[in-house]
């Protein structure tokens, strides 16, 4: 453990403890020799302006009780693991999407760089260790993004173009954004659409010509926000109308049991070995496309309409064939 961890770890020990600290402890916690640790420990009172309290007679500090509270290290204090998972954070953000807020992160990375560099004598971490691997990943304008973002934080109107893929069909919206939601390896904008007096999803790949205005968004409620948009299985949900239950094979079973497929799902292991899944949904396509890739084994129980409907599905994908 290198010096700058050292003050680091000292501060959060002294700042969290509700009594005077043994030196022993101090010295194990910090992997050093009696010295080092009187040295630390003086560097934090005198060059830091640390509120330190001792118990000459004990050998124990602590930061005096009034000031404790109020005292943090000056600048940027992290550890070097600390760093390191800021920094694979930092690569996981930079490939959600190509080019969202690239430049933004450009600086934000080059600082992290730096300062691992410097408390590890001068060597870069391999990042290409770090694989993040999208999987149907729409590439979304970076200003596009900024201007929502900057829309959904600063709790502004934003008014774009929309194309849905349903209808290819154009259509001007104003909206008060409620959430920027990153799903399945995609970016959308929850909002309230003022024109359709509902909320609505908006996939940020189809967005164009965002324009942030300088009226207040309108907020909704937390629950009618989860009640919408969070009830029903998918992205685009509404309102659950049904709830699927869907069995796997004993070979699936070890896959999807361990899976998060909603918030408000319910499973149980069957004696036969096979895997119950529930879940509840209003729009059953992206559920269907789901349970599809199970093949043989997932079998939809029930409501009848959903299982009707897979039937037709697999017929049609069977014709496609032959």
């Amino acid at each position: 453990m290198d010096r700058y961890e050292r003050i680091s770890t000292l501060h959060r020990l002294l700042k969290s403890a509700r009594y005077p600290v043994p030196l022993a402890r101090l010295m194990e916690e910090l992997s050093c020799s009696r010295a080092t640790a009187y040295r630390d420990i003086a560097f934090l009172r005198d060059a830091l302006g640390a509120p330190i309290d001792s118990d000459g007679d004990e050998a124990a500090f602590r930061y005096a009780a009034d000031e404790a509270e109020r005292f943090e290290l000056p600048g940027l204090w992290l550890t070097s693991e600390e760093l390191q998972a800021l920094l694979a954070l930092n690569e996981l953000v930079g490939r959600t999407g190509p080019g969202i807020l690239a430049t933004t992160l450009a600086p934000f990375r080059s600082r992290i760089d730096r300062l691992l560099s410097d408390q590890n004598d001068g060597r870069n971490f391999p990042l290409e260790r770090i694989r993040v691997i999208g999987s149907g990943t729409r590439r979304v304008d970076e200003s596009t993004f900024r201007h929502v973002a900057s829309a959904v934080l600063g709790r502004k109107r934003l008014k774009f173009q929309y194309r849905a893929r349903s209808t290819n069909e154009a259509t001007e919206r104003s909206v008060s954004p409620q959430r920027l939601t990153h799903y399945r390896d995609n970016w959308y904008l929850d909002a309230w659409d003022h024109r359709r007096e509902a909320l609505r999803s908006f996939a940020l790949d189809r967005i164009a010509k965002a324009q942030v205005s300088d009226e207040a968004a309108e907020d909704r409620d937390e629950a009618e926000l989860n009640q919408h948009l969070a009830s029903s299985y998918g992205i685009f949900s509404g309102a659950p109308k049904a709830t699927a239950t869907i069995r796997f094979s004993p070979h699936a079973a070890r896959w999807v049991a361990d899976e998060h497929w909603h918030s408000q799902q319910q499973g149980e292991w069957l004696k036969d070995g096979r895997y119950e899944l529930r879940v509840p949904y209003s729009n059953s396509r992206e559920l269907l496309m789901d349970v599809l890739k199970y093949g043989p084994d997932a079998e939809i129980v029930s409501p009848i309409s959903l299982r009707e409907e897979m039937k037709i599905m697999l017929q049609l994908a069977v014709g496609a064939y032959q």
